[in-house]
């Protein structure tokens, strides 16, 4: 890892006990981490960096365990669920681990220039932690744990383009903490707003009254404006929230854990309020009704069952099939 990222010098207190996995993604503008490890001690002094300085940041999103890191004269302890940017140019030692098992971070490592900011403000950053609270944080800390997720998928041009957006959020995450939010590039801005309003859509799905209205209001945008974010993504606002309600039921619908709720109080859970719009909504997105998807899930022949169905004296032109 050391090779992989900044050159530091790393030890452990406990080596016949140490253990310690990683990923590393390199998506083109940036580098992404999933790293697991037993306590292990961190230094990077300033040798090192006139050996070699990469000029990079890494921003280190804490999953389980605690930390501690010194760097631009400031002490701090780091605590699972918290956000940490340390900056490669500036002499650090730091320690990670847990007593009662491994410490687990995601790691962006990204060029200090990609965040636009003035070095007074890198300063007030460099071990900083700040926890991932609603907003901006909150949306990065998502995005984040969705890439780690699927970043061993993306083909050069989506890794690029991911990449992208990442740093987006990573700045507007990092202007936000120094309030600097002006100095930002309009891209970045835009991809910030469009990313909070994704999360704010996300976590709002189970209300059957959520519109456009209401989703411009909580961003003070216009409508208008809210319709042209999503023009640009070449979707509608409303084909948006029917598509992240869909994954919901689609993915609940496959749970063996709620085979005992009703295929309806699943659809109504995430915000439809009509079978009939839901399950041809469910047949145009997945091409299968979603009792067909619920059977198929649970390892059931949907041909075989639709033929017993129809073999049953009065139950032709049951609209069971049809209601999913």
């Amino acid at each position: 890892m050391s090779r992989t990222h900044v050159h530091a010098w790393l030890a452990t207190d406990h080596p016949a006990r140490f253990a310690a996995s990683a990923r590393v993604f390199d998506l083109g503008g940036l580098q992404l981490s999933v790293v697991s490890h037993t306590m292990l001690r961190a230094s990077r002094p300033a040798k090192l960096i006139r050996q070699s300085d990469p000029e990079v940041f890494q921003l280190h999103l804490l999953r389980g365990g605690t930390g501690g890191i010194s760097q631009a004269g400031r002490d701090a302890t780091v605590q699972a669920g918290q956000f940490l940017l340390v900056d490669s140019s500036r002499p650090c030692h730091g320690w990670r681990g847990a007593d009662d098992g491994p410490a687990t971070s995601l790691i962006v490592q990204f060029p200090r220039a990609a965040l636009g900011l003035r070095s007074d403000m890198v300063g007030r950053l460099a071990a900083a932690p700040f926890a991932v609270r609603h907003g901006i944080t909150r949306v990065l800390a998502g995005h984040l744990g969705h890439l780690a997720e699927n970043a061993e998928g993306l083909t050069i041009r989506d890794a690029q383009a991911v990449a992208a957006v990442t740093l987006d959020l990573i700045s507007a995450t990092c202007a936000d903490r120094v309030e600097a939010t002006a100095l930002l590039s309009p891209e970045s801005r835009r991809q910030a707003l469009l990313s909070s309003i994704h999360d704010f859509i996300r976590q709002r799905l189970r209300d059957p009254g959520l519109t456009p209205a209401t989703i411009a209001a909580a961003h003070q945008i216009s409508v208008r404006h809210l319709y042209k974010l999503f023009e640009e993504q070449g979707v509608t606002v409303a084909a948006w929230i029917r598509r992240c309600r869909l994954e919901q039921c689609h993915r609940d619908l496959a749970d063996p854990r709620q085979r005992s709720r009703s295929i309806h109080a699943i659809a109504t859970r995430w915000g439809f309020t009509d079978a009939t719009t839901f399950g041809r909504a469910f047949r145009t997105a997945y091409r299968m009704s979603p009792r067909d998807h619920r059977d198929l899930a649970a390892g059931g022949d949907p041909l075989e069952r639709a033929s017993a169905q129809l073999s049953r004296p009065g139950q032709e032109g049951s609209s069971a099939l049809c209601a999913g």
